[in-house]
């Protein structure tokens, strides 16, 4: 635009240069006129330029202009339809601006909202609190994330996190504030609902602690005189048979044999309560494998017997050295056969023992007994479960021989797996290394 004001001064000049020359000059006319059309055609082309320039210039500032309102518009469209409520507010904290997410959440149409006081929807108990973030507000352009309570108009109070930032003028004055509100309400709700799920968490760990301690003294109690009982009816025996009193010796008998399922039972309590808190150590040792399952299996076969059951044994083993925990294979074959025996009224039990590849061994255990629903396979592991949990059942039991067997098979480093199907049977087998590293520090 300058440039254009500066060529139209230029013609002028140069017109009046001519106005001049014509009156001053001693020239023809005819010389003058010819100069002066000269000089009119030049400024002309000058000015045409000119206006070539200006209605460049103003295509220019009509683009400007009309991108600069899209872009207000997209602004707006954006401030509008953002799923955070947006408010603009004074320093006084008065709104002046507010899209829709913002009104929705405060429960106001959007043009009422325009002139409220911010403050007017924080919970009366909490409004001396946002006052003094306000009065902060002056020391600082930005808060993030502060969480605050509001209360909409004739609705619930809600959680509510926030984020200001200051608005200042081309010289720097602060104007007002935007606020961002986002509410945060259901991820309080779920906040509270997982710190009580950790309460309870840490309550049910205790729970489980203080079972374990109390199991393992119960069972030290119990233990104890139960030694003393089974001592004293050995001996109370031996002098009856002396005596060759029949039905005392045969009392005696059942109190020994009562007394002796008794202290397994205590065995297995403290062996449970041992494995839950990590306390079981194996006692590794090289021993001769298959020369334990043959006398395990051998001793019993009577309890087999009283129920008229084959019991089968297969060995396939070449190496007949590993190295384990005697005691606790020879406790995983007990639970192991004894199960299969109590659930089974009639057919056989098989052994099956076998070397596996990558140095390993296998010991399965398969029944032609009553079978385990496909849907209760997933509990028979867990310790006091029961496939029938009344009191009036056929077969007796605590429910912790199995959950034993695989606390001792992890332990051994190996798996346990079982299959089995209502009316067939089943089969559990036991996968363990050969050779057990152990894992003590």
């Amino acid at each position: 635009m300058h440039d254009f004001h500066q060529k139209i001064q230029k013609v002028y000049k140069n017109t009046q240069k001519i106005n001049q020359q014509i009156n001053e000059s001693p020239l023809h006319e005819q010389d003058l006129l010819v100069q002066a059309v000269e000089e009119l055609h030049v400024a002309l082309e000058e000015l045409q330029v000119a206006e070539e320039e200006l209605r460049a210039q103003n295509q220019s500032l009509a683009e400007t202009h009309f991108s600069l309102a899209q872009e207000r518009e997209r602004y707006q469209e954006l401030f509008d339809l953002a799923p955070d409520g947006y408010v603009v507010t004074n320093t006084d904290g008065k709104i002046q601006k507010a899209n829709n997410a913002a009104a929705e959440m405060l429960n106001i149409p959007k043009h009422f909202l325009e002139g409220k006081v911010l403050v007017n929807f924080i919970p009366e108990s909490e409004r001396r609190a946002f006052r003094s973030l306000i009065l902060r507000l002056h020391e600082c352009e930005r808060i993030s994330e502060w969480e605050i309570r509001v209360q909409p108009r004739g609705g619930s109070i809600i959680d509510v996190s926030i984020s200001i930032t200051t608005v200042k003028n081309e010289n720097g004055k602060v104007q007002g504030w935007r606020w961002m509100l986002r509410n945060i309400t259901e991820r309080k709700q779920t906040e509270e609902k997982l710190r009580a799920v950790e309460v309870q968490n840490l309550q049910l760990e205790e729970s489980a602690k203080l079972k374990s301690q109390f199991m393992s003294i119960v069972s030290h109690e119990l233990r104890t005189p139960l030694h003393a009982i089974l001592g004293f009816a050995s001996l109370l025996q031996r002098q009856v048979q002396k005596q060759s009193s029949s039905n005392c010796s045969m009392m005696i008998e059942r109190i020994i044999n009562n007394g002796k399922q008794l202290l397994n039972l205590i065995e297995d309590m403290l062996d449970v309560s041992k494995l839950e808190s990590n306390r079981l150590q194996l006692q590794l040792q090289q021993f001769n494998f298959p020369e334990l399952i043959i006398s395990t299996i051998n001793e019993l076969r009577p309890i087999a017997q009283t129920k008229n059951l084959i019991l089968n044994l297969n060995l396939e083993v070449k190496d007949n050295f590993v190295v384990n925990d005697s005691i606790r294979i020879k406790q995983i074959l007990v639970n192991l056969v004894s199960n299969a025996i109590k659930f089974t009224d009639k057919g056989s039990v098989d052994i099956n023992v076998k070397e596996l590849p990558q140095n390993k061994i296998s010991i399965c255990v398969q029944d032609t007994g009553i079978g385990i629903d496909e849907a209760d396979l997933k509990y028979i592991f867990q310790a006091f479960r029961q496939i029938n949990q009344t009191t009036v059942r056929k077969y007796n039991g605590t429910g912790m021989g199995l959950a034993i067997v695989n606390h001792l098979v992890s332990l051994m480093q190996g798996n346990i797996s079982v299959n089995s199907k209502i009316g067939e049977g089943s089969t559990f087998c036991v996968e363990l290394p050969k050779v057990v590293v152990s894992n003590k520090v």
